[in-house]
């Protein structure tokens, strides 16, 4: 019965998702080239905070748990568990505070209204996962970005995202360079549960009713020995991780 509500709700949801993303494509274009970068963070925290409000179409809610107050003045490296695309918006939405500026795939900067242009546009990075020279380059990039701004860089080092909610091994080289570049910063562990539900069905339907938690756990200063920080960091993400498919 889900799945038949489901394949009813999931093209409302579509039409109203794809018309937020076709609005903000020129408000983000006139609050950047007229008014500046202020402008377009706020710009796009609001497309954020409307893409959240299109997926309580098809039932999803959300919990974000931040018993920590990060500080805005100085770097955050941001460490993420990756179950789907649906978590990005409540991170930056939740985030925003801190800037968040993505470690993205370079196919998703062409071609998506709104998406592409603030990935190419907003200090986010586009790596090509066939190129490790390229993708070190853009994380070294984006590493010095933060630290000369005070802003966070988030990374989900699984590398691609799990889609039965089980977290996968780090892939560490994209972080130790995030780290390198922005030696001020700290790092902050997320855990995700429960994005991957929205695509419990594949690409189409949607899953419905999902409940997403976001947890921000304790963050860390960068010392001490580095692998033995990022061991810490992707133990904790993982042990954060409770919901997912047997």
């Amino acid at each position: 019965m889900g799945k038949f509500f489901a394949y009813i709700l999931t093209p409302i949801f579509a039409f109203f998702f794809m018309l937020v993303l076709l609005v903000f494509q020129p408000i983000q274009w006139v609050c950047l080239n007229v008014f500046g970068y202020k402008a377009h963070s706020i710009s796009v925290n609001y497309f954020n905070l409307f893409l959240i409000r299109c997926t309580h179409i098809i039932g999803t809610t959300y919990k974000f748990n931040n018993p920590h107050n990060l500080p805005t003045n100085r770097p955050l490296i941001i460490v993420s568990n990756h179950q789907s695309m649906y978590e990005i918006s409540p991170i930056s939405w939740w985030m925003r505070k801190h800037h968040p500026k993505f470690v993205s795939k370079k196919e998703l900067g062409k071609g998506i209204p709104s998406v592409s242009y603030n990935l190419n546009h907003g200090g986010s990075v586009l790596i090509d996962r066939n190129d490790g020279k390229q993708a070190i380059k853009e994380i070294a990039k984006l590493g010095s970005y933060i630290e000369e701004h005070n802003r966070s860089a988030v990374i989900f080092p699984e590398g691609t995202r799990s889609r039965t909610g089980h977290p996968k091994k780090f892939q560490t080289m994209g972080l130790k360079i995030l780290i390198k570049k922005a030696p001020s910063a700290l790092i902050v562990p997320i855990s995700v549960n429960d994005s991957w539900k929205m695509l419990r069905y594949g690409k189409f339907p949607n899953g419905l009713g999902s409940h997403i938690t976001i947890d921000v756990h304790e963050p860390l200063e960068i010392e001490g020995d580095i692998d033995a920080l990022i061991a810490s960091v992707e133990k904790t993400v993982a042990e954060g991780v409770h919901s997912f498919k047997s």
